[in-house]
């Protein structure tokens, strides 16, 4: 499993440094909260790996698509959602076999209520740490800057999280997450 990070996150940061930094940031609060869900050593080894490379598909995509100043249109779209099929092709040849890890690079931009992708499942047919996963990679995302928009306040993050709970995201997580301590709430955030 590790050689298939250290393999993942390397041709990240080659390729686009913001993608890696952004995936460690995921990994990091994988890390942090696994003990709030939890998660014994091995369940948290792989949440942490998978958090780590769910975005490595990303990897494979056009740079005039990854790195757009300017917010996608609907073509563009179409290639952004091949993200988690192509991270999962990628690790199954590099040669991951833990099912857990593949199926938060495969599930994480599934949502609760079946309007995600690539599949457009729902509900408990997505996988535990793919829900949670996707709950951070849009934290993340929501207070980050991009080229065309300033990223939120971690207030105003937490406040959105809350609005999609039911259609987006599985309730349990999304209140595990906003309910963690505050001191480890607001280092998320940094």
């Amino acid at each position: 499993m590790e050689n298939v990070l250290v393999s993942c996150l390397t041709r990240m940061l080659s390729k686009d440094k913001q993608l890696y930094e952004h995936s460690m940031r995921v990994g990091n609060m994988a890390k942090q909260i696994a003990p709030y869900l939890d998660f014994d050593d091995q369940q948290t080894r792989k949440f942490v790996i998978g958090c780590c490379i769910h975005d490595v598909g990303k990897m494979l995509l056009p740079d005039d698509i990854l790195n757009k100043s300017a917010p996608l249109n609907e073509e563009e779209w179409k290639v952004m959602r091949l993200h988690p099929l192509l991270g999962t092709q990628l690790i199954l040849r590099e040669g991951m076999l833990d099912q857990d890890i593949v199926d938060i690079v495969r599930f994480h931009h599934e949502r609760w209520d079946g309007q995600g992708y690539p599949f457009g499942i729902s509900g408990d047919k997505i996988p535990p740490m793919a829900r949670m996963c996707s709950i951070m990679d849009a934290f993340d995302s929501m207070i980050s800057d991009r080229p065309y928009r300033q990223g939120m306040s971690i207030q105003e993050a937490r406040e959105e999280l809350w609005r999609h709970i039911g259609t987006q995201f599985d309730l349990l997580y999304v209140e595990r997450f906003l309910h963690l301590p505050e001191d480890l709430s607001s280092a998320l955030g940094q």
